[in-house]
Order: C-alpha cells, then sequence, then structure tokens
C-alpha cells in the first residue's frame, strides 16, 4: 500500500480546511488517508473517570472528522487512530510511514502573530514532510514559491515544489535571498570588488539549485528571483498571494542540532499561504 496522507485532529478551525485540503490531495494522488488525534494524559491517573471521559470525547471528535473527511472525496479510503502522549509524539510516530503529515495552523495565528507551539513542534519532529494549512481558505491564489540557499535541504525542496507545480498546473518561482553586507562593511572595502563577487556567488547558486528542471519538466514555467532582503521577509512577502509555499527544514546557515531551521521557523510564525516543510532523504548505505 502506498504511504498515507496522516492528518493531525484536533478540535480548532483550522482542522477542517486542513483535513478537506488532505483530501483532495489524497484523491489526486489516490493515496489513503489516517486522521490521528492524540490524548494527552500525562497528568491523569488510571484511577480518575477523567481518562474515560477524554476518551470518548476523542473518539467522537475523530468520528466526526472521518465523517466530514468522507464527504469531500468518497473516493479516499479514510481511518483513524487514536494515541496516548503528545501530538508530537502521535505525529512523529505516525510520519515514520507516511507521504505527508498535514495539520491545521491552531486558533493562534494572525497577521503578525506567533502560529500555536503544536505546529512548530509538529513541523520540527515529523520524519516526513509536513503541510501546515490555515483556515482561511486562500482561493483565487496563484503559483508555488520555493525558498532556496544552496543547502541539500533546498534542493530537495526546490524538487518536491517543481513536482507539485507541474502536477497543478501552476508557474514556479524559485527564490534566494540574500542580505547584503553591512553598509559599514561594504564602505571598507575596495569599490566593486568584493560585493560584485558576493552576489555573482548567490547567482550561482541559485541557477546550480536550479538545473536540471528544464529537462524533467518541459512545460513548467519557472521564474528566478534574488533578493536582499532577509529570507523569513522575503519568502513571506513573496508567498503572500502563492498558492503554496515549499522550505527545506534547514538551510545552509542552520545549527545541525535543530530540527527546524530559523528561516522555516520564522515563516511559519506568519503563515502567507499554505505552506509544506520537506525533509532531506537519507540514501541508506546496503553495503
Amino acid at each position: 500500500m502506498k504511504e498515507p496522507i496522516v492528518v493531525g485532529i484536533n478540535d480548532s478551525g483550522a482542522n477542517e480546511a486542513a483535513v478537506t485540503w488532505a483530501m483532495h490531495r489524497a484523491a489526486a494522488l489516490k493515496l489513503p488517508v489516517v486522521l490521528v488525534h492524540a490524548v494527552d494524559d500525562r497528568w491523569m491517573s488510571e484511577s480518575f473517570v477523567y481518562n474515560e471521559m477524554a476518551s470518548k470525547a476523542a473518539t467522537k471528535l475523530l468520528g466526526t472528522a472521518k465523517a466530514r473527511a468522507a464527504g469531500v472525496e468518497p473516493t479516499v479510503d479514510v481511518r483513524t487512530a487514536l494515541i496516548s502522549g503528545t501530538a508530537g509524539y502521535a505525529l512523529r510516530k505516525r510520519s515514520k510511514k507516511a507521504s505527508l503529515v498535514v495539520i491545521g495552523s491552531g486558533t493562534h495565528v494572525r497577521t503578525g502573530g506567533r502560529l500555536t507551539d503544536r505546529a512548530l513542534q509538529i513541523a520540527s519532529v515529523a520524519l516526513c514532510p509536513v503541510a501546515v494549512v490555515g483556515e482561511d481558505q486562500l482561493n483565487n491564489r496563484r503559483g508555488v514559491i520555493v525558498g532556496v540557499d544552496g543547502s541539500e535541504e533546498s534542493t530537495q525542496a526546490v524538487a518536491f515544489a517543481a513536482a507539485e507545480a507541474d502536477r497543478e498546473g501552476q508557474e514556479l518561482t524559485v527564490l534566494h535571498a540574500y542580505p547584503m553586507p553591512g553598509s559599514w562593511l561594504q564602505k571598507g572595502l575596495p569599490e566593486g570588488s568584493f560585493v560584485e563577487q558576493f552576489m555573482e556567488e548567490e547567482r550561482l547558486v541559485l541557477a546550480e539549485t536550479i538545473a536540471g528542471l528544464a529537462e524533467k519538466y518541459p512545460d513548467l514555467v519557472v521564474h528566478k528571483v534574488l533578493a536582499t532582503d532577509p529570507p523569513a521577509q522575503a519568502l513571506t512577502e513573496a508567498a503572500s498571494k502563492a498558492k503554496l509555499l515549499v522550505l527545506g527544514s534547514r538551510g545552509r546557515g542552520g545549527i545541525k542540532r535543530l530540527l527546524l531551521g530559523s528561516t522555516a521557523h520564522a515563516v511559519l510564525a506568519q503563515l502567507p499561504c499554505r505552506t509544506i516543510i520537506t525533509r532531506v532523504r537519507r540514501v541508506k548505505n546496503t553495503k
């Protein structure tokens, strides 16, 4: 069986939008869907009736979500799973054998506001790509945006984004943002030397990242964009009218021990549109 799309279920307003988006994607890709809800019972005692109450409420929540999902795409195989523990634990566990984890952004997202910790946690710990879907349906938007910086993560994010754009008949914008050296530093350098070399190196990063796309997707329209704003700002602005934003989990400047890079974290905290955080696929050594 093909790896399913896993959807995190809770009682937030964004939950319905996440389920709807996941079901449409599952129908298009002919994939099953698993609706997962976590009951965090760490604070409960076995003697408390709250355990049974929480289980019943969770089962009812999953049943309602399953019925709604079936109404969106009746042909998709939908299953449910109830797991004890935190949402991060439950969805990380399921992400080991999933093609994509989909979560709603939560109820604490507003313009200039912060994304709920739940979505950030799940995007950080999942072992497969994670899609974060806001409450707004975002109709009449066009284009797929992908952020790049020359890292392995961003190169695979481009591959993912190109496949998405080609399948959806959308144009792809590959954006590379690199803040320029401070003016105080530029003044101390020989005119035209360092800055020109710096910019040329960044153009090369962008060119190398998209190499091969034209051969693989001959009908895909690809736009290359270089920006000198901070990456999170440039990506958020570019994606404000886009249908989808794709990012690698970490970038060239990321600290390896961090599972979610600062740019991805900052973008998710503002969520300009539906956003997918990809993961590097490691090739196992069979020798």
